[in-house]
């Protein structure tokens, strides 16, 4: 498992009961036993696949947890339909759902970033029973919502947002897919919190800033040279499936409205929240509200640190989380090795 090499880790492809092929990292501690291990999901957000979660497999493998880590529906090996429609939350929950029913599992720690953050938060609405604790890194609780608020709407209450508006047009697919490298060095820019940079979230931001020459340089941030072109040859030409999540903002509203769905996570759930203070795409406002609607909540701003957590800080989120398990969880340790 050495995060520079992307074949040490065990890689698996699977037909979800949902009809959905995934492909997953599944790695098992040594000792490991389907009765007793308890298993952390890892879902990733955008723009990123399970190697976001490179530093963070082995030193949980080796504390004792199985760890796995999908790609999402539209990522790296798994499916990439095209409608929109495809890529709903309750979809995505559904899936996770059906891949913890393929590996056996009938709870597991649920962890996840940016979109991540939104789909395993979602889990604990559509699906509550299957979860031992859920953890949240750069994104709060958003609940469902009472009437359906526009994008556009959205982005005059959150600027910070308004990057969301570009990528939801259909024509950001090709624009990034001609420009992929330079996309993924102002995303990973050290950091996203520097002044100037973050004005790329604000409306009509990112399209300004590839009329620049920022991203043109050789500096690749967070990334090593290597890992940058890892990150390019899974998002090659496939840039319609990640941007999909961007255009299911109704079709969510819709299937929440309809559909039987809790409005906050139960009360007995452990839930931990980590933000990084200098996340310029986190709404830092929506703390309070994820404390009122989720008392139990464990909420950590980070100094100093952007939006990727597991890179940025992943020695604290390495030891951070696995206490936070150990100090709410004592029933459920992992496998002593």
């Amino acid at each position: 498992m050495d995060p520079a090499n992307p074949a040490s880790f065990n890689h698996r492809t699977a037909l979800l009961p949902t009809g959905r092929k995934y492909h997953f990292v599944d790695q098992l501690p040594t000792n490991y036993d389907p009765t007793t291990t308890t298993t952390l999901v890892c879902i990733h957000g955008f723009p990123d696949f399970w190697y976001g979660w490179r530093y963070q497999i082995k030193p949980w493998v080796e504390l004792g947890y199985r760890v796995v880590a999908p790609d999402k529906l539209g990522y790296g090996g798994s499916d990439k339909p095209e409608d929109a429609i495809q890529y709903t939350s309750r979809r995505i929950c559904d899936d996770i759902a059906a891949l913890l029913d393929l590996l056996q599992i009938t709870k597991a720690v649920i962890i996840g970033h940016d979109w991540g953050c939104f789909m395993a938060s979602r889990f604990a609405l559509w699906h509550p029973d299957r979860l031992l604790a859920l953890v949240l890194l750069s994104v709060p609780f958003i609940p469902p919502a009472k009437e359906y608020t526009p994008l556009e709407t959205l982005v005059e209450r959150y600027p910070n947002w308004g990057y969301q508006l570009y990528f939801q047009e259909k024509s950001t697919n090709a624009e990034l897919e001609n420009q992929l490298s330079r996309f993924f060095r102002l995303i990973f820019r050290n950091r996203r919190g520097t002044p100037g940079l973050s004005k790329w979230t604000l409306p009509g931001g990112l399209k300004a800033l590839f009329e620049t020459a920022e991203g043109t340089e050789r500096h690749t941030g967070h990334l090593t040279q290597e890992e940058h072109d890892y990150y390019l040859s899974q998002f090659a030409n496939s840039m319609n499936g990640p941007l999909n999540y961007y255009r299911t903002t109704r079709y969510r509203f819709e299937e929440e409205r309809d559909g039987t769905i809790l409005q906050a996570p139960r009360s007995d759930l452990p839930v931990l929240l980590m933000i990084g203070k200098d996340d310029p795409t986190s709404n830092q406002a929506a703390l309070g509200a994820t404390k009122k609607l989720i008392p139990q909540a464990q909420i950590e701003l980070i100094e100093g640190v952007g939006h990727w957590l597991m890179v940025e800080c992943k020695d604290r989120i390495n030891e951070s989380i696995p206490r936070f398990l150990r100090a709410h969880l004592p029933d459920a340790v992992p496998t002593k090795l």
